[in-house]
């Protein structure tokens, strides 16, 4: 009798669970009832989230003054110094690298002010990228009133809002956004070169997970460190300059069309944005020390001989490219002096300014400029990235046709000004 009556009881039991009812609602944000309706794509991808299982709220980064579609402009937009309490090592690391500088390098371009702000703050140009850099209590005023409230935390350039992957920040697809295009397609090269076909097979599981195969990351962010520079920077100008005589001259001639040395070869005040913007090697230590730490990162898979040489080789590429450009920037300069091409009065010296950009005011000083920041450095960056198309074609090649572009506009610039040629 017992045991008939434990069946029954059982069979009660397993009835009971077997019936679907209402799903009690389990504890959750404040902001996610509202949200699932709003913007439910930031909701899923929260939810994904290590911040969401380790039970970091919204309210966490975002305040909470926000409750309502009434007061939207009460919720904090987050900033590095959100993270810091958490990711403590990793904000220290990326306050001293060259991304945290982006935004200044922008703001410290002539050009930048020139541009619309759509591309500007709005973040359709430069700032799209740019924004990852720190900004100043100005700044954000600044954006938030021309009502680019957004992109503002920096670490969410790479670690995507709102998931904040730390395995997509690892991939070199996470780069290709801002390094690719016109002044420094890292990505065409990468992607291209032995080294980024390796990785790309191997994330479609062509090749072993153990081949070799380096990511960006792994040779700008060596064991994670967030500290991302270059030996040469952007600009691949460095201080002292080479002990080759023909080498240092082309980079004064260089240094003075930036504007950071007046004619006579004397540091100008924007040399100091120059520092601040970190696109510059303007000292010998600061040089080695990002070339040391290269060298060690290539002999993971090379041996030491073979990366020496390599890096040497885009030594040589920046001098070669020097003299081109070098020759170029005389040339326009000669056109000043001469007479036959009026200096902006904006030019604080007799010399064609690189920073002007697409705003230069002809065409001769148009193909400077982009022999300069198109062709320059496609020719290094190429030879870097272990990729000869782009060092060749996209880069020497083009350099060599835009110096005979420059001295023949030249000569029918002085033959229209009734000159002679030198």
């Amino acid at each position: 009798m017992r045991q008939a009556v434990k069946e029954v009881i059982w069979g009660l039991l397993l009835v009971a669970y077997a019936i679907p009812r209402p799903e009690a609602s389990p504890p959750q944000e404040p902001c996610v009832g509202c949200h699932r309706q709003v913007t439910p794509g930031i909701v899923a991808d929260w939810q994904l989230s290590k911040h969401q299982s380790s039970g970091v709220g919204c309210d966490t980064c975002h305040g909470s003054d926000h409750k309502g579609a009434d007061d939207v402009a009460k919720a904090k937009i987050p900033t590095p110094q959100t993270c810091a309490p958490c990711h403590e090592t990793q904000v220290n690391q990326f306050t001293k690298g060259k991304h945290a500088l982006a935004w200044a390098a922008m703001k410290a371009m002539p050009t930048t002010h020139a541009l619309p702000v759509a591309l500007r703050e709005g973040m359709k140009g430069c700032g799209g990228c740019h924004k990852i850099g720190l900004k100043s209590e100005a700044d954000l005023r600044e954006l938030k009133a021309s009502g680019a409230g957004f992109g503002l935390a920096s670490c969410d350039a790479c670690h995507t809002r709102h998931l904040f992957s730390v395995e997509e920040a690892r991939q070199p697809q996470a780069c290709q956004t801002c390094h690719m295009g016109f002044d420094h397609p890292q990505w065409e090269m990468y992607s291209t070169s032995k080294h980024g076909v390796r990785y790309l097979l191997k994330q479609s599981k062509v090749l072993p997970e153990t081949v070799a195969a380096p990511t960006c990351q792994t040779c700008h962010m060596p064991d994670g460190d967030h500290e991302v520079r270059t030996a040469w920077g952007f600009l691949a100008v460095r201080l002292p300059l080479p002990e080759d005589k023909q080498w240092a001259e082309d980079q004064v001639t260089i240094l003075k069309a930036l504007g950071v040395l007046d004619p006579q070869g004397k540091p100008t005040p924007r040399l100091e944005l120059v520092k601040k913007a970190d696109v510059a090697r303007l000292s010998h230590e600061a040089f080695t020390r990002e070339r040391e730490k290269m060298l060690r990162v290539c002999q993971q898979c090379h041996s030491p001989a073979f990366a020496q040489d390599h890096l040497k080789r885009g030594d040589e590429m920046i001098r070669e490219s020097d003299r081109l450009l070098a020759e170029a920037i005389r040339e326009v300069a000669r056109l000043y002096q001469e007479g036959v091409l009026q200096k902006p009065e904006h030019y604080a010296f007799p010399f064609p300014d690189l920073l002007t950009f697409h705003d230069a005011p002809t065409p001769i000083e148009q193909r400077l400029f982009v022999m300069h920041l198109e062709h320059r450095m496609r020719a290094f960056q190429g030879t870097f990235h272990a990729n000869p198309d782009y060092a060749l074609w996209y880069g020497w090649s083009e350099l060599k046709r835009d110096l005979a572009e420059i001295k023949q506009m030249a000569e029918e610039l002085r033959r229209a000004k009734g000159k002679v040629s030198r």
